[in-house]
């Protein structure tokens, strides 16, 4: 019997080819989250230290360009999904990560939210979001745990294996561009599927078939609390 591979790989990039994958994720977090997710903390970062011009990469539908816009800090949005990008609110371009249009400091904070573990190679994204902030500007970058949700780790394909970009290797991988790293961990109770028809939504998130969904469902009890697990890591640039 052949090994099992564990070297990390991306996340598939589906918001294009499978839009409906992540307007269910996005659902199951509206219906089921019990906190906010990490965008609010990264507006009010970037508010309270007063950057005068963010650029979110991988902005998708808008999120943080959203929560940035209503606290008067001006923000670019760049993705690579026409489908995502179409939907975000104010200025926002095409474009790759790992080859930003924008020339050397440029942006006074950035930010990769939920996205450099789509990259065969992350820290091309995070050097060029290097590139791009002035002296002093500040980075933040979040992933989830390889270990997120420990309550469905039988059903979760690939749990437990490192994608290239999770809180396990983010602090090594973000290090390996910048210095003095500061990580602010999560792990708690923070989604709350109260039955099975929840339960299977979430998983579908989670990019298991419906057939898988519905299966595992079954075999799960409800309710069911998820610890969520993972990381924002904030980085300045030196000035």
């Amino acid at each position: 019997m052949p090994a099992a591979d564990h070297r990390p790989r991306p996340e598939p990039f589906d918001f294009d080819t499978d839009p409906d994958r992540f307007r269910t994720t996005s659902l199951a977090a509206k219906r089921f989250g019990l906190a906010e997710d990490v965008h609010v903390d990264v507006a009010d970062r970037f508010a309270k230290e007063q950057v005068d011009l963010a650029l979110d990469v991988g902005c998708g539908q808008g999120k943080l360009l959203s929560l940035l816009r209503d606290k008067a800090v001006p923000a670019v949005g760049l993705d690579a999904s026409p489908t995502m990008l179409k939907d975000a609110p104010g200025s926002r371009i095409f474009g790759d990560a790992r080859a930003l249009p924008f020339p050397p400091n440029t942006f006074g904070g950035a930010a990769a939210l939920y996205m450099l573990y789509h990259l065969e190679d992350p820290v091309q994204a995070v050097a060029e979001c290097h590139r791009v902030l002035r002296p002093g500007g500040l980075f933040a970058a979040c992933a989830p745990s390889r270990y997120d949700s420990p309550e469905l780790c039988s059903v979760l394909p690939g749990y437990g294996v490192p994608s290239t970009f999770d809180s396990e290797n983010a602090p090594g991988i973000i290090g390996s561009v910048f210095d003095e790293i500061e990580i602010d961990a999560w792990d708690g109770p923070y989604v709350h599927l109260p039955d099975s028809e929840a339960l299977t939504l979430y998983l579908r998130g989670r990019r298991l078939s419906p057939t898988a969904a519905d299966r595992a469902s079954d075999a799960i009890d409800t309710p069911l609390t998820l610890t969520k697990r993972g990381a924002i890591i904030y980085v300045r640039k030196p000035a």
